[in-house]
């Protein structure tokens, strides 16, 4: 970080002079008092301190002694620290049953209830810690939502296990369920690799969707630098949060960089060209949009497909290649991938830091490339970024399909429909289809799910059995970030909306070509016209509660599925 004095207004008044000044304030002081507030503390700024501590998720686990520094931080700034906690749901806990759709949802409710409590208490900063997928969009949306000094700290990704000679995920554990179905791996080889696939807390240690997204923060602006690809356990961590929570002070009182200071229609096509360019989640197609919409900016999936576009594949990273985030970090971490990208002329420079200084001029020590994990520009692993963005007449608002590390990019076959995760994840197990097929799973888009799914339950076994490039499969859903192979989902319009592949049928031919960008239904108008004639039996499911408000609220994937009208 940087001393130099950005060029802000400093505030005349803090936020939180609303609870603490004048005479009608004495029960507010009262109860500060009762929280250990005493007179040398009035008038200092209050800091909000956000994390998901618990034991939900080892993704979270990190982060109770991370928050707590940042309380040190904001002491050492002359601030008044107040830790609070939101939710957390588990992306590995919930999949391939029901408990998924609550995944997408929870980035909602974070979101909202961190709105909640910062604009009831009035507090004047904040510092936001995340750790498993949906935790960060949530906090980076109400950051941006809020729009007061705030600081993003990522909670850093777990260790990879060491089993059998090499480096293990969670992946490695998803996919060999589909060994062992398909013979191809034994029960005994399997618990083995279960007991050593996630050693230590932290998020899933490939770039995944919690480390896309917060590679994203950093390209945004929004997170400390070299933060992104620290591992959960290094100690370094509680330095970073300490150096946050002095920050965010200071933000205060020099009046900026505020969140829409620094998440700009720039920044975000800076964002989306990091994804792009390590072959990140899919996933960050619906976060961007809903980043964006909290600021009242129109960044759809139009917009990211652009960029994807544009920016070569630079990094070697899982699923699709062959680092993790450990090896990433070794080599220079998100700073030399935006570095080469910003030398390439693929990067906004001119856009701002949580410094107060351009994204170029804090990336003017970042490591060059090592020319194993990170690769220059001028000789990319690929010309185009490791997500493409598909549109055709089977997906209208687009589609979004991961091709790093595919082996073919064009595929044909006959539909085989399921009408929701279970049938398809039942079909999958028994191994109930055959090699050349386009396996269907509709009816688990954010409406009509509802809460849209991921399907790393069926991919992961698809990959396993030796079948990830040998079939293909398209789903209105979501995949996890670790989700590869010959994988199409987001497809809009879903199904619930009327989209088309609430029309298709067994049999059809589809047609994905992911260097023309395009996926087809290959069926002639009449019949189709015919087929949307007839009406689509309603779900008998009763919903309530949640879910009941989610679905009548959501938007579609393409704007981030989001559930509000967004920011002015």
């Amino acid at each position: 970080m940087t001393d130099k004095k950005p060029d802000f207004t400093p505030p005349a008044r803090l936020r939180s002079a609303d609870i603490v000044e004048g005479l009608t304030r004495v029960p507010h002081r009262a109860f500060l008092r009762a929280m250990g507030v005493d007179d040398t503390d009035f008038g200092k700024p209050m800091i909000g301190i956000v994390s998901q501590q618990g034991e939900t998720t080892p993704c979270s686990m990190s982060l109770g002694p991370q928050a707590d520094a940042a309380r040190l931080g904001v002491s050492a700034g002359q601030g008044i620290p107040v830790p609070f906690t939101t939710v957390s749901v588990s992306d590995g806990l919930s999949m391939n049953h029901k408990g998924m759709r609550m995944s997408l949802v929870s980035r909602e409710l974070i979101a909202d209830s961190i709105e909640a409590v910062v604009t009831a208490h009035a507090y004047d900063g904040l510092v936001g810690f995340a750790g498993c997928d949906k935790t960060l969009p949530g906090v980076l949306m109400a950051m941006a939502r809020l729009n007061i000094p705030s600081v993003f700290v990522y909670g850093g990704a777990m260790l990879p296990g060491h089993w059998q000679g090499k480096d293990v995920t969670i992946l490695t554990a998803y996919e060999a369920v589909g060994k062992v179905i398909a013979g191809e791996m034994t029960e005994q080889d399997l618990a083995g690799l279960e007991r050593q696939c996630a050693p230590t807390v932290g998020s899933c240690p490939g770039q995944f969707t919690a480390n896309t997204m917060a590679m994203v923060a950093e390209a945004l602006g929004l997170a400390m630098p070299g933060s992104a690809m620290m591992p959960a356990v290094y100690s370094q961590r509680l330095a970073m949060a300490r150096e946050a929570g002095r920050r965010v002070t200071q933000i205060v009182r020099e009046g900026g960089p505020l969140p829409r200071d620094l998440i700009t229609r720039r920044s975000l096509e800076n964002a989306a060209a990091a994804v792009a360019a390590t072959g990140g989640s899919t996933n960050a197609g619906l976060h961007l949009p809903a980043i964006a919409h909290e600021v009242g900016i129109s960044f759809t999936l139009d917009d990211v497909a652009e960029i994807f576009a544009r920016t070569p594949l630079i990094a070697n990273l899982q699923p699709g290649g062959q680092y993790l985030a450990l090896d990433l970090h070794r080599v220079g971490g998100t700073r030399t991938v935006l570095k080469a990208l910003l030398d390439g002329g693929y990067l906004h420079g001119d856009t701002l830091t949580l410094s107060g200084r351009t994204l170029a001029e804090e990336l003017t020590t970042a490591e060059p490339p090592d020319g194993r994990v990170v690769v220059s520009t001028a000789q990319p692993l690929m010309p185009t970024g490791g997500v493409v963005v598909l549109r055709g007449s089977l997906a209208p608002d687009g589609a979004l399909i991961k091709v790093a590390g595919l082996k073919q990019l064009v595929f044909e076959g006959p539909a085989r429909v399921f009408d929701n995760e279970e049938e398809a994840f039942e079909a999958v197990t028994a191994r109930r289809y055959e090699a050349g097929e386009v396996l269907v799973i509709r009816n688990e888009g954010p409406k009509g799910g509802p809460g849209m799914r991921e399907m790393l339950g069926v991919t992961a076994l698809l990959y396993g059995q030796s079948m990830g490039e040998k079939v293909a499969l398209i789903t209105d859903g979501r995949f996890s970030g670790a989700t590869r192979g010959m994988m199409v989902g987001y497809i809009g319009p879903e199904a619930a909306e009327g989209g088309p592949i609430a029309w298709v049928h067994n049999g059809d031919r589809i047609r994905l070509d992911a260097q023309a960008g395009t996926l087809d239904l290959l069926v002639d108008d009449a019949t189709l016209r015919q087929r949307q004639q007839a009406p689509r039996p309603a779900s008998p499911e009763r919903l309530s509660g949640v879910l009941e408000k989610y679905a009548r609220l959501v938007s579609p994937a393409r704007l981030g599925a989001v559930t509000h009208r967004g920011g002015a």
